[in-house]
């Protein structure tokens, strides 16, 4: 049995400022991190158990982690693995920029944006051992905290679905949205709760 809660990171200034996020290290707005705070808070009045928690290496997901890591007296283990998307030559640029920009649109998982840029199946490749890892292990209470398109490949890891099903659908989140992830005793996988984000409150 294992319990996953995974957590997108709350607002960074690149939320407010019209610039990409990706692998540029934009930290916490204000509002940010009194949602962490917030969240942090709120999951450590409704969980009894002992959590691990995986968070990656970007500060605004790391500023995240590290709150809510206080709340619950535990120290984020960082993984570049759980990095947000390398959008390549966009990174630095704003989003009008990447609109105007971009050499190559995406309609499919091997499509990049550009030459230099992660497409979906790198994403989902880079991310794959880490989930083989976390799943397979003896850790049966753990919290990740990661961004919004990372997360989407792994719910769809979670669920047993092919990287090619991106292509069709996905479950996407909000900044700030808490998941729960159940596995049972047959392994047999759940998304009880997706993107809450009333722990921001």
């Amino acid at each position: 049995m294992k319990t996953i809660i995974t957590i997108q990171h709350t607002q960074s200034v690149h939320h407010t400022n019209g610039m990409v996020g990706s692998w540029t290290d934009w930290e916490l707005s204000e509002l940010g991190k009194e949602q962490a705070e917030n969240i942090g808070k709120n999951l450590s009045e409704e969980l009894s158990a002992k959590y691990v928690i995986y968070s990656s290496d970007l500060l605004r997901a790391k500023q995240t982690a590290e709150i809510i890591g206080r709340h619950l007296g535990v120290k984020p283990i960082l993984k570049t693995e759980l990095r947000e998307r390398n959008l390549g030559e966009a990174v630095g640029k704003s989003v009008e920029w990447l609109r105007q920009n971009m050499e190559k649109p995406e309609r499919t998982v091997d499509d990049r944006l550009f030459p230099s840029a992660e497409s979906r199946r790198d994403e989902w490749n880079r991310l794959k051992p880490f989930f083989d890892e976390i799943t397979s292990n003896g850790e049966e209470y753990i919290i990740i905290v990661s961004h919004g398109d990372l997360l989407s490949v792994f719910n769809a890891m979670w669920l047993g679905l092919p990287v090619k099903s991106l292509e069709k659908s996905e479950l996407f989140g909000i900044s700030g949205g808490v998941s729960f992830l159940f596995e049972n005793a047959e392994g047999k996988r759940f998304i009880k709760r997706m993107s809450d984000t009333s722990y921001m409150k």
